[in-house]
């Protein structure tokens, strides 16, 4: 007679991408699926605003702690900019604080609009939004705005990959011409797209903020991978176990058992020339750990499977 299969205490571990509806916030997102697994554990790797819409990217259980090792170096989006007038928030939540003179927008011509573009491609200097969850003296930028603090972050350096315009319409809304854009941007972690948005108008002299923002991918996260709320309430289950996510997310080096019992207590090995951080994964495909040459030894960033568990 042989022996049940051991249960995989990490068998509710690992990570779950949401596609998030707009309206809601990150933290609703993550109440709603504290409910749909039965969990208190569940952490972000970044959030959303509650305009924008897209891949939301949480840990579950033990999945919380390797969030924290995460490093999503790029994103994507695909989102619309309204040229014709500028708001306080730099998006369509925002009251306006600018709009186009007369006959700004009518004589905006698709030529020198896609130049402009061209512009904040590569790496630029780019003034975060004043109401982004930037921290000032240890209080975030749109809880100042809120309380009728004037905010003023300063400009810092990210890479926009690529920029590119989808499609360009022109339409009226609340009474006055203005021209939607929707563009597509991959680009390094830290940048905003609002920003892009506001900086746009005011390099065309008409004034631009964002009327729609959809996250598509966030490093190895994509889409693909994503459930909406509605899947999950019939479905819960994980996009991806701590296995696979460490698996996605780094460089596999093979370990032996004795080896992988030695990371699992937190041991360290003899270096093999590893350059960066790599997933250390056992020859019964449980990833360990996460590790990385220091000095003279190959030791642990982050001990997925403790042999405490």
């Amino acid at each position: 007679m042989t022996s049940p299969s051991p249960i995989d205490p990490l068998q509710s571990s690992g990570v779950l991408i949401v596609d998030k509806p707009q309206g809601m916030t990150s933290h609703d997102v993550i109440s709603r699926v504290r409910r749909l697994f039965g969990t208190r554990k569940v952490g972000h790797a970044g959030t959303l605003d509650p305009m924008a819409t897209g891949v939301l990217v949480l840990g579950l259980e033990r999945g919380t702690k390797f969030l924290a090792h995460v490093v999503a170096e790029t994103k994507t989006y695909e989102a619309t900019i309204r040229l014709g007038s500028a708001t306080h928030s730099d998006d369509a939540e925002g009251d306006a604080v600018f709009v186009a003179p007369e006959g700004a927008v009518d004589a905006l011509d698709d030529a020198p609009l896609l130049a402009a573009v061209g512009k904040f491609r590569g790496d630029i200097m780019q003034r975060p939004s004043s109401v982004s969850a930037i921290k000032i003296d240890g209080k975030r930028a749109h809880q100042r705005v809120r309380e009728g603090e004037e905010v003023s972050i300063p400009p810092r350096k990210v890479t926009v990959f690529s920029f590119d315009v989808a499609g360009i319409r022109r339409l009226v809304a609340d009474g006055a011409p203005v021209v939607d854009v929707d563009v597509r941007v991959h680009c390094s972690s830290g940048t905003y797209i609002r920003a892009l948005a506001r900086d746009l108008g005011e390099l065309l002299g008409v004034g631009g903020h964002l009327v729609a923002l959809r996250r598509t991918e966030v490093g190895p996260f994509s889409l693909a991978q994503a459930r909406t709320l509605e899947q999950l309430e019939h479905s819960p289950s994980l996009s991806l176990s701590l296995d696979e996510a460490l698996t996605v997310c780094y460089p596999v080096v093979e370990v032996s058992a004795k080896e992988a019992l030695d990371l699992s207590m937190g041991k360290w090995l003899e270096p093999r020339g590893l350059k960066g951080v790599h997933a250390a994964v056992a020859p019964n495909g449980a990833a360990v750990a996460m590790v990385k040459e220091q000095g003279k030894r190959l030791a642990t960033v982050f001990v997925a499977r403790p042999n405490t568990l």
